[in-house]
């Protein structure tokens, strides 16, 4: 084949990106998407839909039931973030002040340290089997075993494109639960490799194709016939360590912020009440990207929470800790179903975009991004609890939002939440207060 395809050229043209854009905070929304249109190469079509109306009502009517109109959040774009020696600027849709904020702050103390190191295993999701009406469930897991062959071949005759892209049905597993409602119960676990989808439609056609060779080999009733959302066969880790020198700050002393930050850790490990919050302010980083890049994040969202109870105790999804050397060292490790192709990651222009911005060529790629995401996002929020508590840093950029909400406009929207912040006194009727005296109300 001669040359080389359009998005050959620019996956290319995006290998080298510089994620350090400097002075972003400052400029105006316009300017922002110009550097960053600028930083990254993507084409003035993926620019103009990232600024907004990106979806078409037509579009969005062929997406979901029942559509009336469409629904924006902010779309935001973290910077600083280098993962594995590469650059990487990262979209991120999110309602809430100082998410993104935080997170580029955090990317860029750890590019100081190295940046973040990240891994996943293969993209592999359960499709589950459920067969009832069984008095021998053990001899019925031996029947099923000694079938898998049959049922690995039928599973991917139903998908040859993905076997050809070497993924498909690897294996089966067979679970007995011994006393249910109903008797026994026996589950049949498909395991594919869904390569670059997220590949719920994948599995659920599977388990339905077998479904009734189980019934036959078996001699059982199957009932459901539907994937796992704990895909904790498809990990995403990410790892940092940084210096005592990189986390001084001007109030606190580097071996302060580290203490704070692992008996903060240590606090979610222990209790599930602390856990939720922990593991709450990971998925604020987590969620924004997924949303972004058009991906099912009710999903991740369940199997992070199944995962952080896998062991039967809800505890925290990172680790924190310090290593010989005296430097904090912080991982995670989470189930990261994600997808590059298929659902509205290619019906989105949005999303679409998104991915350009990102230069991804892989959903591996991607889920290890979006966990680098997260664990700076828990990074964030543990460094601002061990320090000068959570509410600070947040209320003063949740600032502008109470400003708005008073009836600021235009200039008015940074004066108000200017002295907000400043005064520590960030409440509503504060900000009718000061918007009454900028305009000479008062």
């Amino acid at each position: 084949m001669q040359g080389h395809s359009e998005e050959t050229q620019w996956r290319e043209k995006v290998q080298v990106v510089n994620s350090r854009l400097e002075n972003m905070r400052n400029l105006s929304p316009a300017e922002r998407l110009e550097k960053l249109a600028e930083a990254t190469g993507i084409d003035a079509q993926a620019a103009t839909r990232l600024a907004g109306n990106a979806l078409p009502l037509d579009l969005a009517n062929g997406m979901i039931e029942n559509v009336i109109g469409t629904f924006e959040l902010p779309l935001g774009v973290a910077t600083n973030f280098q993962i594995n020696g590469r650059d990487y600027l990262v979209p991120m849709a999110v309602e809430e002040p100082s998410v993104v904020a935080a997170a580029s702050f955090m990317a860029k103390l750890v590019r100081e340290c190295g940046g973040f190191q990240t891994s996943t295993t293969a993209p592999i999701m359960r499709a589950q089997i459920q067969i009832l009406g069984l008095s021998d469930p053990y001899g019925a897991r031996l029947k099923i075993l000694a079938g898998k062959d049959e049922l690995i071949a039928a599973a991917n005759a139903k998908d040859t494109v993905l076997v050809g892209f070497g993924g498909g049905c690897k294996d089966v597993e067979v679970h007995v639960f011994p006393t249910s409602s109903r008797g026994p119960m026996v589950v049949a676990h498909l395991l594919v490799d869904v390569r670059d989808a997220m590949g719920a439609n994948t599995v659920n056609t599977m388990a339905e194709t077998v479904a009734p060779m189980i019934e036959a080999l078996t001699g059982g009733t199957v009932r459901l016939r539907i994937l796992s959302n704990l895909a904790d066969l498809r990990i995403a880790r990410a790892r940092v360590e940084l210096t005592e020198e990189v986390l001084t700050t001007k109030a606190y002393e580097g071996r302060r912020v580290i203490d704070g930050i692992v008996d903060a850790y240590e606090f979610a490990a222990i209790d599930p009440y602390r856990a939720a919050t922990h593991n709450k302010g990971i998925m604020n980083g987590i969620d924004p990207v997924v949303v972004a890049t058009g991906n099912d994040w009710r999903a991740i969202e369940a199997g992070a929470h199944a995962y952080a109870a896998r062991n039967g105790r809800y505890t925290s999804l990172t680790t924190w800790e310090v290593n010989t050397a005296g430097n904090l060292v912080g991982t995670i490790e989470m189930p990261m179903a994600l997808g590059l192709v298929g659902g509205a990651t290619k019906t989105h222009p949005a999303a679409q975009a998104a991915l350009k911005v990102l230069g991804v060529t892989s959903a591996t790629e991607l889920a290890e991004i979006t966990v680098a995401v997260g664990l700076a996002q828990n990074m964030a929020a543990l460094r601002a609890l061990a320090t000068e508590g959570i509410q600070r840093g947040h209320m003063a950029l949740h600032a502008r939002n109470i400003a708005i909400g008073a009836g600021a406009s235009g200039a008015e929207i940074d004066a108000v939440a200017r002295e907000l912040a400043a005064n520590h006194d960030v409440r509503a009727a504060r900000a009718q207060e000061i918007l009454a005296r900028l305009r000479g109300e008062g």
